[in-house]
């Protein structure tokens, strides 16, 4: 294991190009997102078409 005394007492970085970001935002860049917009919802649309067809045989 990796001895961090040389660094544990350094102060923390602070960048001089970009503000602190508060954390509700920075738990935002982290949630999840729908890479592939309504596509549940033709997965949905197709799955009740089926269910249609299977019940009218």
């Amino acid at each position: 294991m990796r001895d961090y005394s040389d660094i544990i007492d350094l102060e923390h970085h602070k960048s001089e190009n970009y503000p602190w970001m508060p954390d509700e935002d920075r738990a935002t860049q982290f949630a999840p997102f729908a890479a592939l917009v309504g596509f549940d919802a033709l997965i949905e649309k197709t799955a009740q078409e089926h269910i249609r067809k299977m019940e009218n045989k």
